[in-house]
């Protein structure tokens, strides 16, 4: 299972507007990914419902994780994303 331990860097966390910016990232990526606060249950992460669940808030640490295959590079962008809280998922390198 790959995983990244990200520091969330929007200011609001994960609610609302971040959310729905951090949900369409993830459908975007077409893998499989989960996003849990560290000891919580995992969520998926593109569920929106799930996301506000989470109570995520601005410097929280979230770890997000995937078992597909092709998931290294989808962590990668999807942790920058919210570590820097971008406003849409960053290009592929």
């Amino acid at each position: 299972m790959a995983e990244r331990r990200v520091t969330i860097g929007w200011a609001e966390g994960l609610h609302a507007r971040p959310a729905s910016v951090f949900v369409r990232a993830v459908t975007a990526t077409g893998v499989p990914i989960t996003i849990a606060k560290p000891g919580g249950n995992p969520v998926n992460a593109a569920s929106m419902l799930g996301l506000l669940a989470l109570g995520a808030q601005g410097g929280d640490e979230v770890i997000l994780a995937s078992d597909a295959d092709n998931a290294d590079e989808a962590l990668d962008r999807l942790a920058k994303l919210v570590s820097e809280g971008l406003d849409e998922l960053p290009a592929a390198a």
